[in-house]
Formats: C-alpha cells, structure tokens, sequence
C-alpha cells in the first residue's frame, strides 16, 4: 500500500512568487501558483493562490488523453460539457455547470493540456461567498513553469506521483 500523506505544502521565497515547491514528506516538486503570488485576502480575477489549507475534493481526468490516474481520490473523466462557474452574483458561483453556459466560466476541458488532470479544493466552497475567488484548482503545469489564475500547478509527471500518495483527507496547504 502507498503512504498517504495528509498535507501538501506549497512554499515560496515569498509572498509574490509566482513558483515555488511543493513539499510531501520527503518528496519535492516544483509548481507554479498565481500571476499576482498568494493571498490571505483573495478576490475573484486578482490572480492570487489563496493562503490557507484546502481539502482536495474532486479528481477529474480527460479520458480521451489519459487512463483514469492511480489515486485514492475517486477519479471522474471530464465531459465536454463541463464547465466551473466564476460569475459574481451567479446563483452558481465557484459551483460545476453544463456549458454552454449564460454567463462566465472556466471550460474544463481545455485545448491545452492544463486540465488534463486537475483537481477541485474546498477553496471558498463552504461557505460559498460571492467574489472571494472561483475554481481554485490543482493541475497541471504549463510546458514553460509560467504562473497560473491562482491555481497550484505541477507537471503531469509529478502529478502522477503525488496522485498515488493523497487521498479524500489530504489537504494542500498554500
């Protein structure tokens, strides 16, 4: 059996970094997090990673690129109608939704490969509050390490490591 390890810790050399490691155990990985760095004060569209320890709630995968990734997360394979609401004021706000959808949202299969493993948090879930930031996630890195919206990123081979070691418990901690 594989060692689950109940936190993943996400460091920087300070609060405007854009890269960073992202620490389990023993074990290293580089990762990228948000344009504007983290904080404690995140808002929708500020580009900020939010401070804090969130659970890692839901494993989803393109199953038209990828076999479903060996995790003690449930894994779900993304359908092409699936999107992440991030319009303040929507009644479904940092919540799935069928896209096309009426309003703004992240499309969750993406033409890049961002998505193709990607993880949701309990960022702002509940209580849900209206413009205190949406689809904080945990992907994939792009090809270049550059930042993300506000999301923890690391590549798709570390990614497959870190899967086997985390579980409904892990949080990650930014």
């Amino acid at each position: 059996m594989t060692k689950r390890f109940p936190v993943l810790r996400v460091l920087t050399l300070s609060p405007r970094s854009t890269r960073g490691v992202l620490a389990m155990g023993g074990l290293r990985f580089a990762c990228s997090v948000g344009r504007s760095g983290m904080s404690a004060r995140k808002r929708e569209g500020d580009g900020t990673s939010p401070r804090g320890s969130w659970k890692l709630t839901r494993l989803f995968y393109r199953a038209d690129r990828l076999a479903p990734p060996r995790s003690g997360l449930r894994p779900e394979a993304l359908k092409a109608d699936q999107g992440w609401c991030e319009t303040v004021g929507d009644r479904n706000y940092n919540r799935p939704v069928r896209i096309p959808y009426a309003t703004a949202h992240e499309t969750m299969c993406r033409a890049d490969h961002l998505y193709d493993i990607v993880i949701a948090t309990s960022h702002n879930d509940r209580p849900r509050v209206q413009g205190h930031g949406s689809a904080v996630f945990f992907h994939l890195r792009r090809p270049d390490g550059g930042p993300t919206a506000g999301c923890v990123a690391v590549s798709l081979r570390d990614m497959r490591i870190i899967l086997q070691h985390v579980g409904p418990n892990t949080r990650i901690r930014i």
